[in-house]
């Protein structure tokens, strides 16, 4: 994996010509990490989905219409990590070992501050208790802990699971862990592999590679937050109506 003289930075390489938006990675999302079935009152602002699959078209006519599946997660911001500034209870931190953008619930207020400091509305407000339907309980993830009503959580690329990697090299006598040893949920889950999961510090990963190529992107890159969560397509068209659709997006966010 990565040398010992260089702390990872893990991230992602999502290639939306591969997506066929079945929604595998945002169910294998809520499984691993505890995300509980939605309220009955629940809308899209108020539900909570860590993984969230979105169709983007090139809003053309048949026959030229294309369209693409848009998985749209924390994009692990590495510079200037606006939920991190913002937090007056230091809930949100950008761990200097990994470079995961990591949500602590048991710090969080609720001011939501970070729901509005965030570019990408990957951040989702507990407006209730968690519920499971019966039997559910006995089945959570022993490795997650659930969340209460009134604190913010994110994907944080499946923590728990990390933690159980290093537990393991650790009881094997190894201060590094193998890159098939940390996959998170979304990645493993993908039926058509279309999420690449690894440590793009490492110049040799196939993450590292695929960030790198030309074909690669990611979403708002003006604001100079780092994300490290990299999206593909070898359509020209995608490309420039991913940043489009979001500040859509935004827009209807703040006056709908």
């Amino acid at each position: 994996m990565e040398s010992n003289e260089k702390k990872p930075r893990y991230g992602m390489v999502i290639d939306l010509d591969r997506c066929n938006g079945c929604g595998n990675c945002t169910l294998a999302c809520a499984v691993e990490n505890n995300v509980p079935p939605a309220h009955e009152n629940a809308n899209e602002r108020t539900g909570i989905t860590w993984m969230r699959v979105q169709k983007v078209d090139n809003n053309r006519p048949y026959p030229e219409n294309r369209s693409v599946y848009f998985p749209l997660t924390c994009q692990q911001c590495d510079h200037h990590t606006p939920c991190e500034s913002v937090c007056p209870q230091k809930a949100v931190e950008y761990d200097t070992e990994t470079g995961i953008v990591a949500q602590i619930p048991v710090r969080c207020l609720g001011c939501r501050y970070c729901m509005t400091a965030c570019p990408y509305h990957a951040r989702y407000f507990n407006w209730w208790d968690p519920e499971w339907p019966k039997g559910m309980e006995t089945a959570l993830n022993p490795d997650v802990s659930t969340r209460m009503r009134g604190v913010v959580e994110k994907c944080n690329f499946c923590h728990g699971r990390l933690q159980a990697a290093r537990a393991k090299a650790a009881v094997e006598g190894r201060r590094a862990i193998a890159d098939a040893e940390y996959i998170p949920a979304c990645a493993e889950s993908c039926p058509t592999k279309a999420i690449y999961f690894g440590n793009l510090a490492d110049a040799g990963s196939e993450v590292s590679r695929l960030a790198k190529e030309k074909n690669s992107f990611r979403l708002l890159e003006q604001l100079g937050t780092e994300p490290k969560v990299y999206f593909r397509s070898e359509q020209s068209w995608v490309h420039e109506q991913m940043n489009a659709k979001l500040k859509t997006a935004e827009k209807e966010k703040i006056h709908g």
